[in-house]
């Protein structure tokens, strides 16, 4: 990951106010980040965000915007979402401070997002299970939420202080890592197999499933290695596709 902004993009999931657009664009131009994504926004070009973004208007028209969370990370090799909300579901979060370490794992081709929730309701258990990291901004319980442009400043500076001592370290520039899009079919198979041999349960299946995604997310697989477990899976798939499932009382 090199001290070039460009790699890392800013994600903002359904935000509802066009003046918290327009002012995480201004924090990015602080910072020299330049890549923003919306995932189902408000009218992100209103005027309101053309006035809270002030030097920074010209990032409102290149942003891009999707439908949903997995689209906008499909060509990202590591995603870090941003939450204050704790829980088994969504594992440990780092605190912010932290978070820029995850980049010295990181080959300089490799591209990163920095992911925020709604307003008022933050990121889904889902939305985060996509995420290869959680990471939180410690504040006082009374008053702990913060503004969403608030929070993205708040991490862009510390990501941009790392940056300026960036070096990469556990993974070697000869790996090409895997990018969200590319593990997404894998978790996917995965999922259809332990459901067909009873090894999640059908009411929760994210249960475990959130975990396995945490397990590979940590193991920083490459792209050889997600078609390897790919083709494992598949092959898995087919072997019990006549078969018709743990009959009830078998341990």
């Amino acid at each position: 990951m090199p001290g070039n902004r460009d790699r890392i993009s800013i994600i903002l999931v359904e935000p509802r106010a066009p003046g918290n657009i327009g002012m995480t664009c201004r924090a990015m131009a602080n910072f020299g980040f330049t890549d923003l994504r919306l995932v189902n926004p408000c009218a992100h070009l209103h005027p309101e965000a053309h006035k809270f973004a002030v030097f920074a208007a010209d990032l409102l028209g290149r942003a891009r915007v999707y439908s949903d969370l997995s689209e906008a990370t499909a060509d990202l090799h590591l995603t870090v979402a941003a939450t204050r909300r704790t829980g088994k579901m969504r594992g440990d979060p780092l605190e912010v401070s932290e978070a820029p370490k995850l980049l010295d794992t990181l080959p300089a081709s490799a591209s990163v997002g920095l992911v925020f929730g709604r307003e008022d309701a933050g990121l889904t258990n889902e939305e985060i299970a996509l995420c290869n990291a959680v990471a939180k901004i410690s504040t006082p319980e009374r008053s702990g939420s913060l503004n969403l442009a608030q929070a993205v400043l708040v991490f862009l500076y510390e990501f941009s202080k790392h940056l300026e001592v960036f070096s990469t370290t556990d993974c070697s520039e000869e790996r090409e890592p895997a990018t969200q899009g590319e593990l997404q079919p894998v978790f996917t198979r995965m999922e259809e197999v332990l459901s067909r041999t009873a090894c999640l349960n059908p009411a929760r299946p994210e249960a475990v499933m959130n975990a396995l995604r945490r397990i590979h997310h940590r193991a920083c697989l490459d792209r050889e290695e997600a078609n390897l477990l790919r083709g494992i899976w598949d092959q898995l798939a087919w072997s019990i596709r006549d078969w018709r499932g743990r009959r009830r009382g078998e341990g």
